[in-house]
């Protein structure tokens, strides 16, 4: 039996792996979705106090007070850059490292560093006066979801604390860095044989081995069968 922590990204909550959850459980593994502090059904505790510290300590305490050994820790979009900085803390708990069509962390960078223009348009387009400490949703950000799973999810999404967002992130711990990693890329558009080549090579100088999933950003819902078979093949390989 594998241990999964499913972490999410920007203006996600645990919810968003509704439809992976089970799949993984049916197989007859332990699942956990956590929602970081100020968003999902968290979204109460929002503060301009919450930060990078707050979140890596959301997933840390879980670990560590659930008593999880030989976790496969996976974070989609900003939860694959934070997941590498949680494994820092306890790599000792950790068996392999999963960052699911997100920003690959760079030592001394914030995720405001690893996304170009879109942080600009953060700034521009998903402040609203009076909440200068989070990043609304884009409306027209679909995350590749359609029809009523689209509804679904739009009806749940909330702002996203800007702190965790702007803080840079450090590796120094050598045991973290040692732990197997698998990037899952995950675009609409099939990539031919030699862009499969080159993305694996790419990926593997980084030390990453490299996975394709065919659909949006938001893979956990409109591919959760092909994920979770990604997932299940990983959790094999641990064993």
């Amino acid at each position: 039996m594998a241990t999964f922590v499913l972490i999410h990204g920007m203006f996600h909550g645990g919810w968003c792996w509704k439809k992976v959850a089970p799949l993984l459980r049916s197989a007859g593994h332990e699942v956990y979705t956590p929602t970081l502090t100020g968003l999902g059904e968290r979204v109460h505790l929002a503060n301009p106090e919450v930060d990078l510290d707050t979140h890596i300590q959301d997933i840390v305490n879980l670990v560590m007070y659930e008593d999880l050994h030989d976790v496969i820790l996976v974070g989609h979009s900003f939860g694959g850059s934070l997941a590498p900085a949680i494994v820092e803390k306890i790599p000792e708990r950790i068996a392999h490292l999963v960052n699911l069509d997100g920003p690959l962390p760079e030592n001394g960078k914030a995720l405001k560093d690893l996304i170009g223009d879109t942080w600009g348009f953060f700034l521009q387009n998903a402040i609203l006066p009076g909440d200068e400490g989070r990043i609304q949703p884009i409306a027209d950000w679909t995350f590749g979801v359609s029809g009523t799973d689209l509804a679904w999810m739009q009806s749940k999404l909330t702002p996203h604390p800007l702190k965790p967002l702007i803080t840079p992130l450090f590796f120094t711990n050598p045991l973290a860095h040692a732990l197997p990693r698998t990037f899952i890329s995950c675009t609409e558009t099939r990539p031919s044989a030699e862009e499969v080549t080159a993305e694996e090579k790419k990926y593997a100088e980084s030390g990453w081995s490299y996975r394709f999933i065919p659909t949006g950003h938001d893979a956990m819902i409109t591919a959760p069968e092909a994920l979770a078979t990604v997932l299940l093949d990983l959790s094999r390989s641990n064993s």
